[in-house]
C-alpha cells in the first residue's frame, strides 16, 4: 500500500470513514475531458505534500484538478462568499450580517450562476446549504466551466470540493475509533485516590495532581468537538456531578450528518466511535467513585459537540459538522476553550471559518498535531493545527530527554507536548474513560495530549476566570519547560501545572 493511502489514514488521531458516503458512478476515463480519476489526484496530492511540507489547499489545484476532485467525491462545493471589493474578512467573520443587503447580492450573484449552469434543477437541487452565520454555500455541480467562472468571480473568496476523500480505507492507528476498556492495566500507571479515581500516571509529568491543590477548574466550561460522548457512560452523565466533583455541567450537541442526503438532519451527541469519550474523559471525568480515571480539569463545565463521525475531517458532512460545531462553541459566552484532537492532511477554508469565527470571539482552541505510523513521520503537524490561531499539541514519551511518542507528529507549529507514552513500552500511554463502566480504557497519541493540555489551561484560567485568552496562554507558556526559549520540535515544550496555576 502506498504512503499516500496511509496518509490520511493515519496522519491524523485515529480514523474510521463512515460507511454511509455518496457514490459517485464514474465517467469513461478514455476521454481526455474526463476527470482525472482518484490515483492521478492522489499522486498530485502526495508530491504537493513532499514539496511544501504543509497541508494540501485546493487553491494549489488547477480547474481541472478541482473539478475532478468535485465529481470524484459527492459533486459538490463549498464557496466562501463576500461583496465583491470586500479584503480580507477573517477578522471580521464574527461581526458580519449576512441579512445585509451588500453580502445578500454577493450570494445571490454567485447563486444564479450556480442556477444558469443546470437550468433543468431547482434552486433547492442546486443549493445544498445556505449558512446561516458565516458566508459559505454549499453547491451542487457537474460543470467544469462553473469553477472557472465561479474562481473568477472578485465575490468568492474560496472554493473547495466539500467531499472529496483520497481513498476509501477501512485503516485505524491506535487512537481512533473501537474503543473497549483494558483488560489489563500495571499498577505502575495509575494512583488511586479518595474518593475511588485511578490517576493516570501521565498526569505527574505534568505536575497536574499538585496543580489540583489549588484549583479543579471549577467556573469553566470547555467545548470538546469530537465524535461525541457514550450515552452509557454515567460518568459523562447521571455522575457527571459526584464525588469531589461538584456544581457544574455537562451538555451534549451533535452537528453532524451521517446520511449525505441533503435533508437529513444531525444524528444527535451519541459518540458511535469512542473517541470523543475518550477525550471528554481526559478533559473533565469526575472525582467521584468506582475506579474509573479522573479528568484533569474534574470540576469544569463540559460542552460535548459531535461534530464529526471519525477524527478525519474529510467529507462534506463532516466539514459542516464541524464549522457548525465552532459557531456554536463560539457563540456560548461561557465557553473559555475549545479542543479539537481531530483534523485532516488537507486544508478545509470551510472549516477555517469556523475557527477564525470562534477564534475572533476570544476561544483558547488546541488542536492535535497528528498521529500516525513512525515510516510517515516526515509529515508535520495537520491542519486546523497548523492554524495561526490553534495551539498545537503532541505526545512525548516519559524520561530526561525529549522523545516524541511514537505515533505522534513534531514540527515548528508545535506549541506544547504532554507526556503520553511509556520509553520503556509504547503500549503503556494514559488511561481514560472507555464507552461504559469504570474499567478505563488506554489512549495517546497527540489527541490524547490535546485533551490533557486544554484540560490544564481550564485549571489556569479557574484561578481567575476574568482573565484573557491572552493571559492565560502567557502563563502556559511561563511554565514550560523551555521558556523564554522555544524549541523547533516541541514548541514551548512540556507544561509544569503545578506553576501554571500559581
Amino acid at each position: 500500500m502506498n504512503t499516500f493511502k496511509l496518509l490520511t489514514a493515519l496522519l491524523v488521531a485515529g480514523l474510521l470513514f463512515s460507511c454511509s458516503k455518496q457514490q459517485v458512478i464514474e465517467p469513461n476515463l478514455d476521454n481526455p475531458q474526463d476527470p482525472m480519476t482518484k490515483s492521478a489526484i492522489n499522486a498530485y496530492v502526495e508530491q504537493q505534500l513532499h514539496d511544501r511540507g504543509t497541508v494540501f489547499h485546493w487553491d494549489q489545484a488547477d480547474d481541472h484538478l478541482l473539478w475532478s476532485a468535485v465529481v470524484r467525491g459527492d459533486s459538490s462545493i463549498f464557496v466562501g462568499y463576500k461583496p465583491a471589493g470586500t479584503g480580507q474578512i477573517k477578522d471580521i467573520i464574527h461581526e458580519i450580517d449576512l441579512n445585509d443587503r451588500a453580502w445578500k447580492i454577493a450570494r445571490e450573484k454567485i447563486i444564479q450562476l450556480a442556477l444558469q449552469s443546470r437550468p433543468d434543477a431547482g434552486r433547492s437541487e442546486v443549493v445544498r446549504m445556505e449558512d446561516q452565520t458565516l458566508p459559505i454555500l454549499q453547491l451542487r455541480i457537474y460543470d467544469k466551466d462553473l469553477i472557472s467562472r465561479l474562481r473568477s468571480l472578485s465575490e468568492v473568496r474560496y472554493i473547495e470540493p466539500a467531499g472529496y476523500e483520497p481513498e476509501e480505507l477501512s485503516l485505524r492507528s491506535d487512537s481512533g475509533c473501537d474503543v473497549t476498556p483494558a483488560s489489563s492495566i500495571p499498577s505502575a500507571d495509575y494512583t488511586s485516590v479518595s474518593p475511588s479515581v485511578k490517576v493516570p500516571w501521565n498526569f505527574y509529568n505534568a505536575n497536574i495532581p499538585t496543580a489540583w491543590n489549588t484549583s479543579t477548574g471549577s467556573g469553566i466550561t470547555i467545548a470538546l468537538i469530537d465524535t461525541g460522548t457514550s450515552p452509557a457512560q454515567s460518568k459523562l452523565g447521571s455522575e457527571f456531578n459526584s464525588g469531589y466533583s461538584q456544581n457544574r455541567s455537562i451538555t451534549r450537541k451533535g452537528t453532524y450528518v451521517s446520511s449525505w442526503w441533503w435533508w437529513a438532519s444531525p444524528d444527535g451527541p451519541d459518540d458511535q466511535c469512542g473517541h470523543g469519550t475518550q477525550m471528554a474523559g481526559l478533559l473533565a471525568a469526575p472525582r467521584g467513585s468506582g475506579g474509573a480515571t479522573v479528568g484533569v480539569a474534574y470540576n469544569a463545565s463540559l460542552l460535548a459537540i459531535r461534530g464529526t463521525g471519525d477524527v478525519v475531517v474529510n467529507g462534506s458532512s463532516e466539514k459542516n459538522g464541524v464549522k457548525d460545531a465552532l459557531v456554536i462553541a463560539g457563540k456560548n459566552g461561557s465557553v473559555k476553550i475549545i479542543s479539537m484532537s481531530i483534523g485532516d492532511v488537507f486544508w478545509s477554508d470551510t472549516v477555517a471559518d469556523g475557527i477564525y469565527y470562534a477564534y475572533n470571539r476570544g476561544k483558547l482552541i488546541f488542536a492535535a498535531a497528528g498521529t500516525s505510523l513512525s515510516w510517515t513521520s516526515w509529515w508535520g503537524v495537520i491542519f486546523p493545527g497548523n492554524m495561526s490561531e490553534t495551539i498545537a499539541v503532541t505526545g512525548v514519551k516519559d524520561g530526561s530527554s525529549l522523545a516524541r511518542c511514537n505515533t505522534c507528529h513534531s514540527g515548528s507549529e508545535v506549541d506544547f507536548v504532554a507526556v503520553m507514552q511509556r520509553a520503556s513500552d509504547n503500549s503503556r500511554t494514559s488511561l481514560t474513560l472507555a464507552p461504559s463502566g469504570n474499567t478505563p480504557a488506554t489512549v495517546g497519541g497527540s489527541s490524547a495530549a490535546t485533551a490533557t493540555t486544554a484540560g490544564i489551561a481550564a485549571l489556569v484560567w479557574a484561578t481567575n476566570p476574568s482573565q484573557s485568552r491572552t493571559q492565560v496562554l502567557t502563563r502556559l507558556k511561563n511554565a514550560s519547560q523551555f521558556y523564554p526559549g522555544r524549541n523547533g520540535e516541541f514548541g514551548w515544550g512540556k507544561i509544569d501545572a503545578a506553576a501554571a496555576v500559581n
